[in-house]
């Protein structure tokens, strides 16, 4: 099945949606905060637009979906006060692929526009919203459209499995559903080969849409230079692996499944946007969260044993990776797989760095 059919985050408002389930998309949005409000402060002293246009690309849905139009509309309005001038319109552009659950966000606008009216008052303008279903891999606005583009945990996602994976008589994979510290050289070339050609096309497509001035903030996970770090697709490969071992699922199934997405080194975004040239690279800034104890279980953090919080994860992972799985194994296995998952959250927390380094960049349009 194409990647575009199934990439996209559990929907709706369940136990496992991903509205229900984003709270450390959030704090990682949060912590990156200080950048995407400074590039949007300069980006808006130094032309004044009349209507500020924004995308958010891989905007998903649920609460996170509207919190960089919250942040953008707050640096603007502060700075205008500043400087004693009426704010602009805005319209932001919500983009995701077209499995998105656009729905259960537009439905959120009326209590968006209610809280912006009572936070800022009379001084609340003009705000408009829409949806642009389609791959960022590509184009999606006109040339010359769009101000300040963000996207937050979506460029690791590739546009392919890469074609070296699965065309050899033998997987190269075996055993694994993304890199992992025993994947072999040819798999970790292919994965950023792969990387490498989608990512260039994005910023190669971003150029030509960008107005003159305009600018991105992007966060992405990374990746250490010595790879030791263990992410969520490798624990969940570990526990796919037992049920292959059970027979639960084929083993041929899982050997030659893997992971649309990559997550590079800061030493290789730089080096991809420097070649593509289209973008300078204004601040490159590392991140870590760890991706376990910044998942939010309970509001009181004290209350909670390990067992609690490890449900809490599985609940988190699925609902951005059960679409995904579901449609190479199956639906019938997935409550097993997402049981096992968190035993071995259980298992490894404490033991293993379950930790991830998140990109944030600030870059412009190269004059």
């Amino acid at each position: 099945m194409a990647t575009e059919q199934v990439l996209h985050m559990n929907g709706g408002v369940g136990e496992t949606s991903y509205a229900n389930n984003s709270t450390f998309q959030r704090k990682v949005m949060f912590t990156a905060k200080h950048i995407l409000e400074d590039s949007i402060m300069r980006l808006y002293c130094s032309a004044f637009p009349n209507c500020l246009k924004v995308a958010d690309l891989g905007c998903s849905s649920g609460p996170n979906a509207l919190l960089v139009a919250s942040n953008v509309i707050n640096v603007v309005h502060g700075v205008s006060q500043t400087l004693n001038r009426e704010p602009p319109m805005f319209q932001f552009f919500l983009n995701d692929l077209f499995g998105n659950d656009f729905n259960t966000t537009f439905k959120s606008l009326p209590d968006f526009y209610r809280r912006m009216q009572e936070e800022k008052g009379h001084k609340f303008g003009p705000c408009f919203f829409s949806g642009t279903p389609g791959s960022f891999y590509g184009r999606l606005f006109p040339n010359d459209s769009i101000h300040f583009f963000h996207s937050s945990y979506s460029l690791h996602w590739l546009s392919k499995i890469p074609d070296e994976l699965n065309d050899t008589a033998e997987p190269i994979n075996k055993g694994a559903i993304y890199l992992t510290r025993t994947s072999p050289p040819a798999v970790h070339k292919a994965y950023f080969a792969q990387f490498q050609e989608d990512f260039k096309f994005f910023l190669r497509s971003r150029s030509s849409e960008i107005l003159p001035g305009g600018a991105m903030v992007l966060t992405f996970i990374g990746r250490d230079e010595d790879n030791e770090l263990i992410n969520a697709w490798v624990v969940i490969g570990m526990a796919l692996n037992e049920m292959a071992a059970e027979k639960l699922i084929e083993q041929a199934k899982l050997d030659s499944f893997n992971i649309p997405s990559y997550c590079p080194t800061a030493k290789e975004i730089r080096q991809i946007i420097q070649e593509e040239g289209s973008f300078d690279i204004q601040r490159l800034e590392t991140i870590r969260t760890d991706w376990v104890k910044n998942i939010n279980v309970s509001d009181d953090d004290s209350l909670i044993d390990e067992d609690t919080r490890a449900e809490g994860v599985a609940k988190y992972v699925r609902a951005v990776a059960e679409p995904i799985l579901k449609s190479e194994f199956g639906n019938a296995i997935m409550d097993e797989l997402f049981r096992r998952f968190k035993n071995k959250i259980v298992q490894l927390y404490g033991v293993e760095k379950l930790e991830l380094p998140n990109l944030v960049m600030h870059i412009t349009k190269s004059t």
